[in-house]
């Protein structure tokens, strides 16, 4: 399963990326980190570093315009620390290293990725320690691929390393309680009305393809859920709740993190739990998120820079995390 996520995430982080250019066409002018961390980025660099300049040819000729984000030199450090600013979707310097590679912890327990002689840290300044040398060197991956500058927003597979690391600890009982709060919001339980002509080809797809999934979380949980037609949702039963809550429990934060990331991405705790117990793929839990938007792109057709985007930025979201779960377990 992981291997057909691993896939889609090359095909999709390539259209999602070439999409997202298109905002960088034109420099952005003196933007500036307020986070203290974007401020004191380690890069352990022996030379002091030059300011960042996101067109590289304007930056010789003017080193003042354009300025994204100028990293302090610090010699002698031995790690390099990620910004609290990956996050923003936005380049954050220029690649300060030549060689990745990847090594066992220190304790024998995990391992590490080095960029040249620098310890990969964590936003929060944790030694980066992945718990398979299969993640490790899908990171790793991540980080050679950054050519130009380093881009967070093509690196999802750090962005959910580090989450499980930093977040997930610390807010393990939070996230529980927000996704079983997503079991009576969720995606698949809608139902689209069948008495009505303007609806009720959704609702025949619906059935064809939703159906046999709750079938077998009946098998799997013990309980059916309760279908509703109102877009404000309706309540589950609890059984639903406490089986989902002791399904939750039971998973370290590595997979945590996982089904949290499919769920945001698929409005949806169900298509989590069925991604994660191998009863969907990629390209099937994409097709129950995307069912009725499908419908209206077939008969209204396409439009860009909106369905497409969404389209693409769905599937790195999805793959990425079925990736992440996976190597996660190799």
């Amino acid at each position: 399963m992981f291997l057909s996520g691993c896939k889609m995430l090359v095909r999709s982080k390539s259209a999602w990326q070439k999409l997202s250019n298109i905002s960088a066409c034109k420099p952005i002018r003196r933007l500036q980190c307020p986070l203290p961390d974007c401020r004191n980025y380690s890069t352990a660099a022996a030379e002091p570093s030059s300011s960042y300049d996101q067109n590289a040819e304007n930056s010789k000729e003017d080193n003042n315009s354009d300025v994204i984000y100028t990293p302090p030199a610090a010699v002698g450090n031995s790690s390099a620390t990620i910004p609290l600013s990956a996050a923003a979707g936005s380049i954050i310097g220029k690649r300060f290293y030549k060689n990745v590679t990847t090594r066992q912890a220190d304790d024998g327990n995990g391992w590490n990725i080095m960029l040249d002689y620098r310890t990969l840290k964590t936003p929060t300044k944790t030694p980066l320690k992945l718990p398979t040398l299969a993640l490790a060197k899908a990171v790793a991956a991540e980080w050679e691929y950054q050519l130009n500058g380093i881009r967070p927003f093509t690196m999802p597979l750090m962005r959910l390393s580090c989450t499980a690391l930093d977040r997930a600890p610390l807010i393990r009982e939070k996230t529980i309680e927000n996704l079983l709060r997503h079991i009576h919001t969720d995606l698949v339980f809608c139902r689209a009305p069948e008495d009505s002509d303007l609806t009720s080809h959704v609702h025949d797809l619906q059935v064809e393809y939703m159906d046999p999934l709750f079938d077998w979380m009946e098998a799997e949980l013990g309980v059916r859920p309760v279908l509703y037609t109102s877009i404000f949702a309706g309540k589950q039963p609890q059984e639903l709740v406490n089986a989902m809550e002791r399904f939750l429990k039971k998973t370290d934060n590595w997979e945590l993190t996982a089904i949290d990331a499919v769920t945001a991405a698929a409005n949806s705790i169900t298509i989590a739990f069925a991604v994660f117990r191998g009863r969907l793929d990629v390209e099937e839990a994409i097709k129950l998120v995307r069912l009725e938007e499908d419908l209206q792109v077939e008969k209204w057709g396409l439009v860009e820079g909106g369905h497409d985007v969404d389209m693409a930025d769905l599937r790195v979201h999805i793959s990425s995390a079925v990736a992440f779960l996976g190597l996660v377990k190799y």
